[in-house]
């Protein structure tokens, strides 16, 4: 699975707004400088999370951006949805017409298993969970959490 760079700053770009909003509108200037990003490219991300509902854009000498959310309620799987980016890690996943080894393909089961642990972790791990200096997700493989259970 191919994380897009659009996701990957919007992801950045709610963690520094959690880090550093707080109660005052931060500029994308500000966000772009510290998270290496091009304020341009931000800006683009920015409309996006604030039409998405994940940030509120104030307008004026003192405005800024701020989070509309808690960060504990932003889950990576719902910044994916919100640019679109919710593909399979292989199109036979979505399309089985597309694969000609379908009746015989021993791979299809495992490209199940990687997609559903990738979406596990997107679903379960929110920007909360990533402004912790130490941010870390444990990887449990779904066979083994169904076999516990």
């Amino acid at each position: 699975m191919h994380i897009p760079v659009k996701v990957d700053y919007a992801v950045r770009a709610l963690v520094d707004l959690s880090r550093h909003s707080g109660d005052k509108p931060v500029h994308a200037t500000q966000v772009a400088r510290r998270m290496a990003m091009p304020e341009p490219y931000l800006d683009h991300i920015l409309h996006t999370l604030s039409k998405s509902g994940f940030t509120k854009a104030l307008r004026g000498p003192m405005g800024g951006h701020t989070l509309a959310m808690e960060p504990g309620d932003i889950k990576l799987s719902m910044v994916m949805a919100a640019f679109n980016e919710t593909e399979t890690i292989v199109g036979c996943l979505e399309d089985m017409a597309t694969c000609t080894l379908s009746d015989d393909c021993g791979q299809r089961n495992i490209w199940q298993t990687v997609e559903q642990a990738v979406n596990e972790i997107l679903e379960r791990t929110t920007i909360a969970d990533l402004v912790k200096p130490s941010a870390s997700v444990a990887v449990e493989s779904p066979r083994k959490a169904a076999q516990s259970a």
